[in-house]
């Protein structure tokens, strides 16, 4: 699959929308404690003193601001004035999903491949299917996708590929696999031997 090019990986002209790992600035005018330099987990959401979590991915800057205010305002602060700043962006993210332990956004950082985003999300879970990992990636503004076999990346058959900010990874779900560990929970209800031929 092609690299994108630059233009691929650069976002429009919109409001700035703030996601995983952001870093910003929060300042509450006169209150001290309560100004600090805080971050956005992984998937998306603010801890922040007196008020408890917000889910701040998705929201402009200001907004957070608002919501901030709104939330203090009356039962700690009589008229809290918020500012958030973005301090640090991770725009350079990929969404790891499908079949895997932790799906989610993971910035890129360095030289980033399919078996360590894969890794990064906490690896395959139980049902994974190997052989059908989809990269989806947009290059000069046509969507792209690249079907992956985790198993022979594994045995060397082919090379690991890289993966791009804004690339979409989804690792497919192996319903053969559901049907044996269901078949497996039953046997003991099961009196004759059990033979299954089983493909992942």
């Amino acid at each position: 699959m092609p690299e994108p090019t630059r233009l691929d990986q650069q976002s429009s002209n919109r409001p700035y929308l703030i996601g995983p790992f952001d870093e910003l600035k929060i300042d509450v005018f006169g209150v001290e404690d309560l100004s600090k330099e805080m971050q956005i987990d992984a998937s998306g959401r603010l801890s922040f003193p007196l008020v408890g979590v917000v889910e701040a991915s998705g929201l402009t800057p200001g907004e957070l601001a608002d919501e901030l205010e709104r939330r203090l305002r009356g039962r700690y602060i009589r008229d809290p004035q918020v500012t958030v700043n973005l301090e640090e962006t991770v725009s350079q993210v990929i969404t790891v999903d499908g079949q895997v332990s932790k799906p989610g956004l993971y910035p890129v950082i360095g030289r980033m491949t399919l078996m360590r985003a894969v890794a990064t999300a906490g690896g395959t879970s139980e049902f994974a299917k190997l052989n059908d990992v989809v990269i989806f990636r947009n290059v000069n503004g046509d969507q792209l996708a690249g079907l992956y076999n985790l198993k022979a990346i594994r045995r060397g058959a082919y090379s690991d590929p890289e993966v791009f900010a804004n690339d979409i990874i989804v690792v497919g779900d192996s319903q053969a696999r559901r049907l044996f560990r269901d078949l497996i929970q039953a046997s003991p209800l099961i009196t004759t031997p059990l033979i299954i031929l089983f493909r992942a």
